[in-house]
């Protein structure tokens, strides 16, 4: 197990496929540990990230686990339980450690994995060099207090996204019982709120974002200009805080709905996860209407990436926007081949589009 563990994150073989195809990463069978990725069984996966070629993926609610595929293509379980809920085991084997509801995870520049442990309203690490979990922020109790302080000292209400600023120097954390987007500097380890006074409502366009409330917010990312992208779940909208601290609403009616063309007049239903892609579009999972949008700053449009919209399983292998998804809650950019990744939580099973 642990030669698996350790093998995960350190490299992984590379699938060639045809561009504009939708294929099957992991999930949809019934295999355990050690079966082939695409033949294994996945529960809930939410979050997805990578170590140099590897795939590395949370499991929510009955899952609990953080897994990943080795160099031979088969799934393993670095860290958690199967379907053990819980808050223990920090300074002791990831597979031994249980989690709560985890939503999502950032890998550093060192390879270490930070883990959204969103009920447990804290954000815990995985070392998989010393095949340890460890505690980095939140004390585990629920509440709002610690800007300005250490972060393990702080308190989150439920962490539902972490991601890393371009240089990997900040951890962003969306926290959203809080209705905050708040940020740790990894060199200082201190706290700070970037978005969100705490009440709730929509933003004022060109208010202060700290300043300003915010409805719901889902997760968040940091563009290479520095502007801090944040996705509202129950706010139906993608807003974006600018380098000057400024936020404005720029995707989404801020009422339940399916568009696109003009941003914002082109309705989401509970978007739940977004990515920053390579060319600076903004890449969102649009759960419930089980597809995935990009929006593009350029000329303030949504368009459609993967999904018809329809709940379902078919597609794999063909045309991205003729495939069927169920919730999808998570989406990424491979950073190397451009490949976007998707969870398709409901569906149990990780795909990608390789352009």
């Amino acid at each position: 197990m642990r030669r698996l563990a350790a093998a995960l994150f350190l490299s992984a073989a590379t699938t060639a496929a045809a561009a504009d195809k939708l294929v099957l990463v992991a999930g949809g069978g019934d295999g355990a540990d050690g079966t082939e990725a695409t033949k294994a069984k996945l529960i809930q996966p939410f979050g997805v990230d990578f170590v140099e070629h590897a795939v590395v993926i949370v499991e929510m609610a009955k899952g609990e686990r953080v897994r990943g595929i080795d160099p031979e293509g088969k799934l393993v379980t670095v860290a958690g339980k199967e379907g053990a809920k819980g808050n223990d085991g920090d300074g002791g084997p990831g597979l031994k450690a249980t989690f709560n509801g985890m939503h999502s995870l950032a890998v550093s520049r060192d390879g270490k994995v930070y883990l959204a442990d969103t009920w447990n309203n804290r954000v815990r690490l995985y070392d998989p060099f010393a095949y340890q979990v460890t505690a980095f922020a939140g004390t585990g109790e629920k509440g709002f207090g610690g800007d300005g302080g250490p972060a393990k000292d702080a308190k989150f209400n439920g962490v539902f996204c972490v991601s890393f600023d371009p240089k990997r120097e900040n951890l962003y954390v969306t926290d959203l019982g809080n209705r905050r987007i708040r940020k740790v500097d990894l060199k200082t380890q201190v706290v700070t709120t970037v978005a969100g006074n705490g009440e709730k409502g929509v933003p004022k366009d060109g208010g202060d974002a700290t300043k300003q409330p915010l409805v719901d917010p889902r997760a968040h990312a940091v563009d290479a200009d520095g502007n801090l992208w944040v996705l509202e779940r129950g706010g139906h909208a993608l807003r974006v805080v600018d380098q000057a601290g400024k936020i404005k609403t720029v995707a989404g009616t801020g009422k339940a709905g399916m568009g696109t063309g003009k941003a914002l007049e082109a309705a989401m239903n509970g978007p739940k996860h977004l990515c920053v892609d390579r060319d600076g579009t903004v890449l969102i999972a649009d759960t419930e209407n089980h597809r995935v949008v990009r929006y593009s700053p350029k000329d303030n449009t949504l368009s459609a990436v993967a999904g018809t919209g329809k709940k379902g399983t078919a597609g794999v292998g063909g045309d991205p926007l003729k495939a069927e998804f169920n919730q999808p809650h998570g989406v990424i950019v491979h950073p190397k081949t451009g490949e976007v990744y998707i969870s398709d939580a409901s569906n149990g099973r990780v795909l990608k589009v390789v352009r």
